[in-house]
Order: C-alpha cells, then structure tokens, then sequence
C-alpha cells in the first residue's frame, strides 16, 4: 500500500514539474523576423476581410430570403371542402385517410391526416402517378392505381404506407378463358 502511494506520488510530482516547464516555454516564445512580417501582414487585412464576409453574408441573406417560398393562406390554411367528392383510404397499422376531390379543381386536393385538413397541390410526375404536396407542411401523397402512400418530407420518413380506397381493396377477379369446343 505505501509503494502505491509512493508512486502516485512521484507521478503527480513528475505531471507538476512537467506542467512548469511547457508552461515557462510556452510563456517566452521565440519570434522569426519573417513570422512576425506574416503576423502583421494578416492583421492588417483582417478588417477588410471581415467587411467583406460581412457584406457577402448580407447578400447571401437577401439571396435565401428572395428564395424561400412565401405560402399563401391557401397551403398553410384548411381549405374548403364544399361540393367535394369524398373518399376514404384505410391504409396499414390502421391509419386512416380521406382524400376530397374537386371536379372544377384538379390542380388541388384536401386530405384529412390526423384530425387536421391539408390543401395539397398537383406536381407533374414522368410516371404517371398521382403526386400532390404541401410544401409548408411537408406532406406528399402519392397515388398509384393500386394504393396510395403518405410521406413527410421534412422528417423523411413514411406516415401512411398501404393505403386503399373501396375499389382498390376489392378482390381481384381473373376472368376465365372460355373452352373451345369443337
């Protein structure tokens, strides 16, 4: 026990006198003429530099500011749903949907997702489904002829996945060939 001692001892004498003499070195350093020219050489631009991260911020303030989307009270507000055609999509893990379409409107759809009713927007896919997004919210529907699918995309992640209206959750019937006869 007194030879564990003895050395953390010694250790935290040794830690002492080396702490003193990094810091006595560290206290006095050497300067290079061509340091010292490179030291002064900064400082004096320094200021200009600042002006100019200054004034290139600033700018690029104004940039983001003229290019981030100013949402009317059309997406961030529920919208009206008068004279709509309803339907209503069960999807997995029980989530439940309802989607109102508009005959005069088909740029826009209302979708109810958790008590609350967003306005939507069409946007043109090269595949032929069905793509309409709320910026402000982050959602996006996307409606095949199969299901449907809710994303959030600020959270990247999938809300509602399997989701099916009356007609698409009906069995699917093949037709049997008739028999020739003959």
């Amino acid at each position: 026990m007194a030879t564990l001692l003895s050395r953390i001892l010694a250790a935290g004498a040794f830690a002492f006198a080396a702490a003193g003499v990094c810091t006595s070195a560290a206290a006095a350093p050497e300067k290079h003429p061509k340091a010292e020219k490179v030291l002064k050489a900064k400082a004096k631009a320094k200021p200009a530099s600042k002006a100019k991260k200054v004034a290139a911020g600033a700018a690029a303030a104004g940039a983001a500011a003229a290019a981030a989307p100013v949402y009317g009270a059309d997406v961030i507000d529920e919208p009206d749903i008068t004279d709509t055609v309803v339907t209503d999509y069960a999807c997995e893990l029980g989530n439940k949907i309802t989607i109102y379409t508009n005959a005069t409107d088909n740029a826009h759809i209302a979708l109810r997702w958790k008590k609350r009713l967003h306005r939507l927007s069409r946007v043109g896919t090269t595949t032929g489904a069905q793509r309409f997004e709320n910026p402000h919210w982050g959602l996006i529907w996307i409606g095949i002829p199969a299901k449907g699918m809710l994303l959030d995309s600020k959270l990247n992640r999938q809300l509602a996945n399997e989701c099916k209206n009356a007609e698409q959750a009906a069995p699917v019937v093949a037709a049997l060939p008739a028999e020739k006869n003959g």
